[in-house]
């Protein structure tokens, strides 16, 4: 949980331009992808895009939700900086989406403490409670 004061409703909050078509994410549900969209969207007040952002990067059988910040050094390009604050894992054989964390050697662990859920709004409400410091620090 980033800036809650200043949070919106990530069901209404508008989804800023993304680099990554959700349709090229096959095996993933589009008003899930588009949920996690919204509420990566919500998590930083408008005013403070252009210092930070949080992401979603869409692959074929999982969401990863990314911490992304403007280049510090102007030797450095343009690219803004990406680090993966936690994946959200979709199995279509059972419906049910998996939270997962980044260990320090860049490697994915499901999150025991939370079982699947079929609704992706839960593990969304979990990173949003700032239960476990492991995602956000």
């Amino acid at each position: 949980m980033l800036f809650s004061p200043s949070r919106s409703d990530p069901r209404s909050a508008e989804v800023p331009d993304c680099d990554h078509d959700p349709m090229s994410a096959a095996g993933l549900p589009d008003v899930d992808v588009t949920r996690v969209q919204r509420w990566c969207a919500s998590q930083v007040p408008e005013h403070l895009r252009s210092e930070i952002r949080v992401e979603c990067d869409v692959a074929p059988r999982y969401l990863t939700i990314c911490e992304c910040r403007p280049p510090w050094r102007e030797d450095l390009g343009s690219a803004w900086t990406r680090f993966p604050i936690a994946r959200l894992h979709y199995t279509k054989a059972t419906g049910l989406w998996a939270l997962y964390w980044r260990d320090h050697n860049l490697n994915y662990h499901r999150y025991q403490p939370l079982e699947p859920s079929p609704q992706i709004q839960d593990l969304l409400d979990y990173l949003d409670s700032g239960a476990d410091p492991i995602f956000w620090g």
